[in-house]
């Protein structure tokens, strides 16, 4: 894919009459611990950023280098989080959606359209669409999922000070055989989802 190509999808629909669009990830709606974080960025229209991808492709210390670099270029940006609480309470898709509402809500100027990784976008408050595989074919679905994931896996080094026994830095909270031996052996943390440890004997 050459590097226009991430622009592809966002500029046809910018033809369509949008004036601003802002492309929106997660980051941890599967693991069984920690909270889920979402980010949402608009960039500069047909910005080309090294190496930008599909956060979940790209080597942790190439996610941290282009966290800065989107953090610096971005015209706006929010990161937010659903705790686990909100997981509990509302659902994880729901919880997600929560996440995603609270980054949208911290841009300036608001976009006039929402550009969702996934199929469904039916939570957002903001004119959406969801665009499959998004975080591989859009510029800012992109940069969205790198500081969704990297300020969850920050948050999850933090947790694995805090509980050193579940060796959340190597996992960040994913459902390993490591993590469900620990979970075995001491038991559920504060941080973990109730719900996603049902099958957990």
């Amino acid at each position: 894919m050459n590097k226009m190509d991430l622009w592809e999808l966002e500029n046809a629909i910018y033809d369509e009459g949008y004036t601003l669009l802002c492309g929106v990830d997660e980051a941890g709606r599967g693991p069984l611990a920690g909270p889920v974080y979402a980010a949402a960025v608009i960039l500069p229209r047909n910005l080309v950023i090294e190496g930008l991808n599909d956060s979940k492709k790209l080597t942790e210390k190439k996610r941290e280098a282009l966290f800065a670099v989107i953090c610096e270029k971005a015209l706006s940006f929010g990161v937010a989080r659903a705790e686990v609480e909100e997981i509990e309470r509302l659902n994880i898709l729901n919880a997600t959606y929560l996440a995603m509402n609270r980054a949208i809500a911290q841009l300036s100027p608001q976009p006039a359209l929402a550009l969702i990784d996934g199929n469904r976008d039916t939570g957002i408050e903001l004119a959406s669409r969801p665009i499959v595989k998004g975080d591989s074919k859009c510029a800012e679905i992109a940069a969205a999922s790198v500081l969704a994931k990297v300020s969850r896996d920050r948050y999850m080094l933090k947790m694995a000070e805090a509980y050193p026994e579940y060796h959340f830095e190597a996992h960040k909270g994913y459902g390993t055989a490591a993590h469900y031996a620990a979970l075995r052996e001491f038991g559920p943390s504060p941080i973990h989802r109730m719900s996603f440890l049902k099958k957990l004997h």
